[in-house]
Order: C-alpha cells, then structure tokens, then sequence
C-alpha cells in the first residue's frame, strides 16, 4: 500500500474570477488542447498544467502504473489567495472545496481530501474549516507558510489552530508566496532556496510561537521533508541556547523537544537526506509526499523510500502508509 500525503488538484474549470470579484490577481486556466492548460494570472504566465492535474481517471491511471493506492488531494497553493478581500477568498474556497469532496466521494477508495480556507480572516476560516471536515468529509486543510504579513505564530491566528485541534481536523502546510523572491529571480531560486527556508519559517514560528507547545492534541505536517528545518536544527537549537532573550521569549521550552510533535512529507529527492531526516524524526513522523503531478516532485511516488534496502518492514510501512494515515486520522479499511 502506498499513500501519497502531497498532491495537487484543481478543478477543469472554473468561473472568471477577476468578473466575479471585480478585480485582478486571481488565477484562471487558459485551455491550449484538451490535455493541456496554462495557468495565467491575468496575462502573466504562471505554469503550465496537464490533464492529470484535474482528470481524476488520468490519476488513476497513473497511480496504478506507479503502485499508488490512495492519493491526498489539496489546492495548487497560488490559489491561497490570503491577499484577496476575505469575503472573495472563502467563496473561492467553498468552489475548490467542493470539488475536492465531489472527487472523494466519486472514488473514495482512492482519494482523502484536504481543503483551503481564507485565513486572512481566522474566523471564516475556523468556520470552512469546520464545514470541510463536518460536512464534506475532508480530512483537514492544507495552509501556506504565511498569510501575508503574518507568521504562523500569529496571535489572530491560533483560534483557527485551536478549531483544528478540536475538529481533529489534519493541517499540511505547505510554502508559498517565497520570501525574497524578487532578489532572486534567476535559476528557478524562489523554488529551490525560498521554498525550503519558507517551510523552516513556518516550523520555527510554531515552535518558538508556542502554538505546538500550546495544542498537544494537534496534527500538523510540513512539505518537502520540513524544508531546511531539519538541516539547520543545530544552528536554530544553538540560537535559542545562546540568545533566549529572543528565541525564548514566548516558549521556553527547546525546538529539538518538539521533533515527535509534527510530520513532514519524504520528498527530499535523495536517499542520504532522507536517511538523515529518519534518524532525526524516525518513521513515525515521515509520510511518503510526492507532489504530483508537478516537475520538482517525485516522478515515481516513493522511489527514494524503496530504494533504503536497509529500513525493516515497520519503517518501510509507516514511510509507505502508516504514518500518512495516522496524521490524517483515516483508517486503513476505509480503502480496502
């Protein structure tokens, strides 16, 4: 069995945004050929999509030829849009929500659904986030890094962590909106350096922030492996030893107690990183990620975790399923 924690889906179609709205930044999919798109931000080009990224047979299809039982749904997450006025981002949120669930219940074997939710307003988002999970069954919600120009510590914000932990809703987040990105716009670098720190912003925040010390009881997981996190743990314990003035501030306990307290996904491309990344969290807190269907993810889901000859049975099934399932809360039989 295998269980793919990070994909992204989006609808075939959707309405014109930016009429909607009445105003521009949204994004739309320009139809080139039946299986291919482009995805525009007005006339701006952002990527270019397949069918897979919303044909759910297609899916299917190319699950089977790689061994994928069951694949985890959420968002391409531009479309976040935390900028947008709140009222606008949660009506674009029902719409992806509920294709998400219309694809779950379609295949339910086959698919788990995370949803998104307007988290520039912690209020509506508290209240989608309820919906997804008591009415749309969804297992929880994908969020980025940030919302705008809050870090995940911010204090609006825990009342929406707080919603989670109560819901037993599951929280994957995922990096978006780089920082720094305009300094770098040469050699893909918002992809390969912003993202990777972005993760390790979002971590940091809930530690040093004490929303994870503060919510015992909730599930959070973190792409492409927890980012430069696991990398820099030394660097960002021995910060918080030698200045505690500024790292301690708000919890006081250190970042390396929380490493059995969140997940991260397996996608970190090489089988020497992702043995570093086991023997600091160990198995029961790495979920096979693979971010289909887009390029910097991993071709074939869970090629790096097979490829270990040296991991026992145990670790090989938790990597695999086991620890997907439990972040999520779902149990094995809902797809056998």
């Amino acid at each position: 069995m295998k269980v793919d924690l990070h994909t992204h889906i989006l609808p075939r179609d959707w309405p014109d945004l930016e009429a909607r709205y009445g105003y521009p930044g949204f994004i739309r999919l320009e139809h080139l050929t039946p299986c291919r798109a482009r995805m525009m931000r007005g006339d701006t080009f952002f990527r270019e999509v397949e069918s897979n990224c919303w044909d759910p047979q297609k899916r299917i299809e190319e699950c089977d030829r790689a061994n994928v039982t069951v694949q985890v749904l959420s968002t391409v997450p531009v479309m976040f849009s935390y900028w947008a006025k709140p009222a606008d981002a949660l009506d674009l949120s029902r719409l992806l929500n509920d294709h998400i669930a219309g694809i779950v219940r379609a295949f339910p074997t086959r698919f788990v659904g995370l949803g998104t939710v307007p988290l520039q307003d912690p209020e509506l988002a508290s209240r989608e986030l309820e919906r997804c999970t008591r009415e749309l069954g969804l297992a929880g919600v994908q969020i980025g890094s940030h919302v705008n120009d809050w870090n995940l510590d911010e204090p609006a914000l825990f009342p929406f962590f707080q919603a989670a932990a109560s819901l037993g809703a599951a929280v994957f987040v995922h990096p978006w909106e780089m920082m720094g990105q305009q300094a770098m716009p040469k050699y893909w670098l918002p992809w390969l350096v912003g993202m990777p720190a972005e993760t390790s912003r979002a971590i940091c925040s809930m530690i040093f922030g004490g929303v994870i010390e503060r919510l015992p009881e909730l599930r959070v997981a973190f792409a492409h492996g927890g980012g430069s996190f696991p990398g820099t743990i030394g660097r960002i314990e021995h910060g918080f030893n030698v200045r505690p003035d500024l790292c301690a501030a708000v919890n006081p306990h250190s970042p390396r107690s929380y490493l059995d307290r969140f997940y991260v996904d397996s996608l970190v491309h090489d089988p020497e990183a992702l043995r570093f990344l086991l023997r600091l969290l160990s198995a029961d807190r790495v979920a096979l990620g693979s971010d289909y269907p887009f390029p910097l993810g991993e071709a074939v889901p869970g090629t790096v975790i097979e490829s270990l000859a040296d991991l026992s049975a145990n670790e090989r099934e938790r990597l695999l399923w086991g620890t997907a399932l439990e972040f999520l809360g779902v149990p094995r039989g809902q797809f056998e």
